[in-house]
C-alpha cells in the first residue's frame, strides 16, 4: 500500500514537473517577443524598403531631370596668339534651366580645345548671373593675371557680348566687377551700363 502511495506520489510529482516543463516552453516562448523584434526588424526592413523605394523614386526622378536637359550649339569666341581678332568656334552646351544656359555659355568662353586659340576669359571668375525681363547681369572677378591690355580688353568685352547676345531673349547685358558697376573692365575700355543689343 505504501508502495502504491509512494508510486502515485512520484507520478503526481512527475506530472507536476512535466506540466511545469510544459508551461516553460510557453513561458519561454519569447518567439512572440522575438517575432515582435522581428516585426520591428520588418519595420526597419520596410523602412529600408521605403528608403530604397524613395531612392529608386529619386533615381527615377533623376532621369526625368536628365530628360529635361537641353543641348544647344552656339558660337564661342576666342582669339589668336596675336590677340588682334575674335575667332568663332562651334560649341555644344548642355543645360537644364535658363540661367544655367548662360552659365554654360560663359563657361565655354574660358577654355579652348584648340591649342592655337586663346581664351580671353580663362582666368576670370563669373560670380553670379541673373536674368530679369530680358536684362542679364553678369558679376565677375578679375584677378591681376586676368587683366589684358587695351586691345585684349576690347576683344574680351566683345567676346562676352557676342557670346550672350546669341540668345534672342537677352536685350541688355550689365557687366559688374565684384558686384559694382565699374567705369572700365580692366582700366582701358569704357563699360556701358547696360550694354544694349545692337
Amino acid at each position: 500500500m505504501n508502495k502504491k502511495l509512494w508510486l502515485s506520489g512520484v507520478l503526481v510529482l512527475l506530472l507536476a514537473v512535466s506540466a511545469g516543463c510544459g508551461q516553460k516552453p510557453e513561458a519561454v516562448q519569447s518567439p512572440p517577443q522575438e517575432s515582435s523584434v522581428h516585426g520591428a526588424g520588418n519595420i526597419d526592413q520596410n523602412q529600408e524598403g521605403n528608403k530604397e523605394e524613395n531612392t529608386e523614386g529619386d533615381a527615377e526622378g533623376v532621369p526625368a531631370d536628365r530628360e529635361q536637359v537641353e543641348k544647344l550649339e552656339i558660337q564661342t569666341y576666342f582669339t589668336d596668339d596675336q590677340v588682334d581678332q575674335l575667332i568663332a568656334v562651334k560649341t555644344e552646351i548642355a543645360y537644364s534651366g535658363e540661367e544655367q544656359k548662360y552659365e554654360q555659355a560663359l563657361s565655354s568662353l574660358q577654355k579652348s580645345n584648340d591649342a592655337g586659340l586663346l581664351s580671353l576669359w580663362e582666368k576670370a571668375t563669373f560670380n553670379d548671373i541673373k536674368m530679369n525681363d530680358g536684362n542679364l547681369t553678369v558679376d565677375i572677378t578679375l584677378p591681376d593675371e586676368a587683366r589684358l591690355g587695351s586691345g585684349g580688353e576690347a576683344l574680351a568685352v566683345e567676346a562676352l557680348t557676342k557670346q550672350l547676345f546669341q540668345f534672342e531673349e537677352i536685350q541688355t547685358i550689365d557687366i559688374l566687377v565684384d558686384g559694382e558697376q565699374a567705369d572700365t573692365l580692366m582700366g582701358h575700355v569704357e563699360l556701358e551700363h547696360p550694354i544694349q543689343r545692337k
